[in-house]
C-alpha cells in the first residue's frame, strides 16, 4: 500500500508541475493569456482534478500491471492519446483556445511518460512487494 501511494504522490507532483511550466513559456510567449479570477482558487481546481487523474493513472496501473509491466511508454501512450482527444474536443468550445489545448497536448506528451516511468519504477515487474 505504501508504493501506491508514493506512485500517487509522485503521479501528482509531475502532472500538477509540468503544465505550469509548459503554460508558463507559452503566457511568456504571449500565445496564451494568465487565468482570469483569484490565483489560489484556480490553483486549487487544477489541484483536485490533478490528483483524480493521478489516483486513476496509478490504480488502472495496479490493476494492470502484469500486462503492462516493462510496457509503461505505451500505459503512457494510451493515456496521452485519451487526453488529446480530451483537448481537441474543448479546443472549439467558449473558454479554450487551440493555443491552450497544443500546451496541454505538450504538457501530456512530457507528463504521462515520467508519470508513466516512475509508475513502472514503483509498482511495475521487478518492484519491490507492494507491502513494502
Amino acid at each position: 500500500m505504501k508504493r501506491i501511494i508514493a506512485a500517487i504522490v509522485l503521479t501528482l507532483v509531475i502532472i500538477y508541475l509540468v503544465p505550469f511550466v509548459v503554460y508558463s513559456l507559452f503566457s511568456a510567449a504571449g500565445l496564451i493569456a494568465v487565468p482570469e479570477g483569484p490565483p489560489g482558487i484556480f490553483l486549487l481546481s487544477v489541484l483536485v482534478d490533478k490528483i483524480g487523474v493521478a489516483v486513476a493513472f496509478v490504480l488502472i496501473y495496479h490493476l494492470a500491471r502484469r500486462g503492462f509491466a516493462g510496457r509503461w511508454l505505451l500505459y503512457a501512450f494510451i493515456w496521452w492519446i485519451m487526453f488529446v482527444f480530451g483537448e481537441l474536443g474543448q479546443a472549439p468550445g467558449p473558454h479554450y483556445t487551440w493555443m491552450e489545448a497544443l500546451a496541454g497536448i505538450i504538457s501530456e506528451a512530457i507528463y504521462f511518460p515520467l508519470a508513466g516511468w516512475g509508475v513502472q519504477k514503483l509498482l511495475g515487474k521487478g518492484a519491490l512487494s507492494i507491502d513494502d
